[in-house]
């Protein structure tokens, strides 16, 4: 376990030299675009089955898949609709949530464009706001006081997002064809000014199976607990340690009932929520846990969660097109 934190903690200390250091981008950007090229050519399942061998430690059997991983990978190659490039965008799922739930569950929108220049103070609030891209899983910028902000390295920062596409190392067909966009959203905190944990409720076939909540996500001792549907504590890690037992939210019952209206209609389908004060907003939707390739540190947690999601109707559906 030890191991695959250093690895982890390797390939974010890369992606962090890449993303924010302008001499880290100018040596690493050439080299990427060729490694992006080749990438382009070679078949989405050599891709999926060398990565997932390479994360997991062993063989991905797609003909076959029986662990929860396993699952995923096979839905990211044979389970692509129009609504999933939709419902990924961090913008355009806005209106989705809206249909679907009600605005009263998403976070104040306070700003958005798709041209890094525009991230000036004058086109900003004075208030406190996170900015992030609708089509990257960087986590984004807290600001809690602009002009504390260099806005250049920002600027550069957006700018080089922009250009990114996530789809050619992941193969989650979803992010393929997003327009990127700049999104400013209100910054959610608790009382005390801390940042909320982050509820991830698992469905399978439209129904929660468990809940992952990630403690302290922007410190370094970042943590996560999964709990069942009963919010008892289980026994299972799935790439993080365990931080401490949390009570059950009281909008709990809430969140299970909105989790399961957006996942209507999915195979697999991760919904996210923050409680502040009791009151429910809606974060993201994710079709691919970390792409199906983050391990659990139990491989019966893998095998045990694999057993219960049910992807039959579309693999018969599949073999008779």
């Amino acid at each position: 376990m030890a191991s695959d934190l250093r690895k982890e903690s390797f390939r974010k200390n890369v992606s962090n030299l890449y993303r924010h250091s302008e001499l880290g981008y100018q040596l690493v950007r050439p080299f990427y675009k060729i490694y992006e090229s080749i990438l382009k050519v070679i078949p989405d399942e050599v891709i999926v089955k060398s990565s997932f061998k390479k994360h997991m430690g062993y063989e991905l059997d797609l003909n076959n898949p029986k662990t929860l991983n396993e699952k995923i990978n096979w839905l990211k190659l044979y389970n692509k609709e129009d609504i999933h490039t939709l419902i990924a965008d961090k913008y355009r799922v806005r209106s989705y949530i809206t249909e679907k739930i009600g605005a009263q569950f998403l976070i104040p929108l306070l700003f958005h464009t798709d041209n890094s220049d525009d991230i000036i103070p004058e086109n900003l609030p004075n208030s406190k706001f996170i900015i992030k891209t609708n089509h990257d899983s960087s986590g984004g910028i807290i600001v809690r006081d602009k002009t504390a902000v260099d806005w250049p390295k920002t600027r550069k920062r957006f700018k080089k997002l922009l250009k990114e596409n996530n789809f050619y190392s992941t193969r989650e067909w979803q992010y393929k064809n997003i327009v990127p966009h700049i999104v400013v959203e209100k910054l959610l905190t608790n009382e005390d000014g801390s940042i909320p944990d982050d509820y991830k409720l698992h469905c399978f076939n439209g129904k929660v199976q468990f809940i992952g909540v990630d403690l302290d996500r922007h410190k370094e001792n970042r943590a996560r607990n999964l709990y069942d549907i009963n919010w008892n504590l289980m026994p299972c890690n799935w790439g993080r340690p365990n931080g401490k037992n949390l009570p059950k939210p009281s909008n709990f019952d809430e969140m299970i009932m909105l989790a399961e209206k957006l996942a209507e209609g999915f195979i697999y389908l991760r919904v996210d929520f923050y409680s502040v004060k009791g009151k429910t907003y809606f974060g993201e939707l994710t079709l691919h846990q970390s792409s199906g390739f983050r391990k659990f540190w139990q491989h019966e947690c893998d095998e045990k969660l694999g057993k219960l999601l049910d992807i039959s109707t579309l693999k018969n559906k599949l073999k008779k097109s």
